[in-house]
Parts: structure tokens; sequence; C-alpha cells
């Protein structure tokens, strides 16, 4: 069986309004990078947390939703629903 691929959502948590969207096959391992500032991206806004994250079994469809919810449409998207 294949790892699932998760689409995840972060902010931090000494900056709320700050939000994060990447991808991974192990959630709990890049959460902690990010929040050892080893994300040169998000080092400036540690700690983080996952707000949301939704599992994929396709690495196609995961990085597709992960493209679209950085687009304008996809940023309304998830503000309206996560």
């Amino acid at each position: 069986m294949n790892a699932f691929h998760y689409v995840y959502m972060m902010n931090s948590i000494k900056y709320p309004k700050r939000i994060y969207v990447g991808s991974t096959t192990d959630l709990e391992s890049r959460l902690t990078k990010h929040n050892h500032g080893e994300v040169p991206y998000t080092s400036k806004y540690i700690p983080w947390r996952i707000k949301t994250a939704v599992a994929f079994s396709d690495s196609k469809r995961a990085m597709a939703f992960e493209l679209y919810l950085k687009t304008a449409s996809g940023r309304y998207f998830a503000k309206k629903h996560f």
C-alpha cells in the first residue's frame, strides 16, 4: 500500500494571519522541520500549527490541490471552508 500524500495548511501561532500551504507524506516530521527553522520561508514565523490536512492516495491529485490552494480562488475556498 502506498503512503498517503497530505496537503496541509498551517498558521503561525505568533502571527495568526500568516498561513502556509504545503504537501508531504509525513505530517509530523514536516511540522517539526517548520518549527525548528529548517524551512527558510517559514522560519521567521515560528511556531506553527497544522490547521487542516487532507490526505490523498494519489500524489498528482495532492499536487494539483496544493497548487489550487495557492491561487486566489483557492485561498478564498480555504478561508470559507477551513
